[in-house]
């Protein structure tokens, strides 16, 4: 397992220099490995308000310390979910219902009562958490639009470009169920970007559990990862080459995962660990992953504390 020794200007070169890495499945792959666009779109926005790196050092420092101290949030934190379907086909206006199940997948991937969680390796068992954070479907809005595909430049999330402004973003996880396009299934933002953005956009094709759910991301596990960077988590993986994802108890990997590994999968970084390829934040098919660390778990405690960046949401 990895220590997190990190000095502020290791953090800010974190959080400022990822260019060189990506996050997009290759495009010969497009429709069979996972392809998450939130590293990259977090690289577009530090190009376009270079303060947002310096917010994010300071997310970063507030997160250690608050783990160190022991200061997270003493009891459950409720988030309340607003939905926002935009559409051009039937097939894109999805139910209802599917969005429901989107929701019941959250709260169960998030308290550890899905029912793969049994599944975790004796190695990792001790590590494996219960969040203990709800979701509650507050509102579903809907459009209608002319656009076939929306990108990952956020204009869905804007209604003078067609899309829907978010509802109250301190206060509410907005959602945006659309076609991304480009072989992404979901991305992003995290804590520190514009309010006027915040939130997670999932592909409307991965949005839940039925109707047009696509194997293999037909779980809705599109939704806890990126919820995951919506509460500060980086990829197990750290966007580069045994790189660290900021936790101590995950252990270091090569780099992404897919489909569905045998276990055990050892990495051939330091020590040779085996990686948790179990993990929501690796890019492994809906069925492959079951589990957040405990270090995850305070990692996302820690922004809903007084001070916090999502102290809004906390109790």
């Amino acid at each position: 397992m990895k220590k997190i020794l990190l000095s502020a200007a290791a953090l800010l070169m974190l959080f400022s220099c990822q260019n060189d890495t990506t996050e997009t499945a290759p495009e010969t792959n497009a429709l069979t490995q996972r392809g998450c666009a939130s590293q990259d779109v977090l690289v577009a926005q530090m190009k376009a308000d270079p303060t947002l790196a310096l917010r994010m050092n300071e997310i970063e420092a507030f997160t250690q310390k608050a783990m160190l101290t022991g200061r997270l949030v003493n009891g459950k934190v409720e988030i309340p979910v607003v939905v926002n379907v935009l559409y051009k086909t039937a097939a894109e206006n999805i139910s209802d219902a599917q969005i429901q199940s989107q929701i019941d997948v959250l709260n169960n991937d998030f308290n550890a009562t899905n029912s793969d969680f049994s599944s975790t390796p004796a190695l990792f068992s001790g590590v494996a958490a219960n969040v203990g954070i709800t979701f509650v479907l507050e509102t579903i809005n809907r459009k209608s639009t002319t656009k076939t595909s929306w990108g990952t430049r956020d204009a869905m999330k804007k209604t003078k470009q067609g899309g829907l402004d978010p509802t109250s973003p301190t206060t509410t996880l907005n959602m945006w169920a659309c076609t991304i396009g480009g072989g992404i299934l979901g991305y992003a933002q995290f804590p520190g970007g514009s309010t006027t953005t915040d939130g997670v956009v999932v592909d409307s094709k991965y949005f839940g559990l039925s109707g047009s759910g696509a194997y293999p991301y037909n779980l809705g596990r599109t939704a806890t990862h990126e919820v995951g960077h919506w509460m500060n988590l980086r990829h197990i993986w750290g966007d580069a080459t045994c790189g660290s994802d900021l936790v101590s108890d995950t252990p270091t990997h090569n780099t992404a995962n897919y489909g569905v590994p045998a276990y055990p999968h050892y990495s051939t970084c330091t020590g040779t660990p085996v990686e948790m390829t179990m993990n929501y934040m690796d890019y492994t098919d809906d069925r492959g992953m079951y589990m957040f660390s405990n270090g995850q778990k305070s990692r996302m405690a820690a922004i809903f504390v007084a001070g916090g960046a999502r102290a809004g949401f906390g109790v």
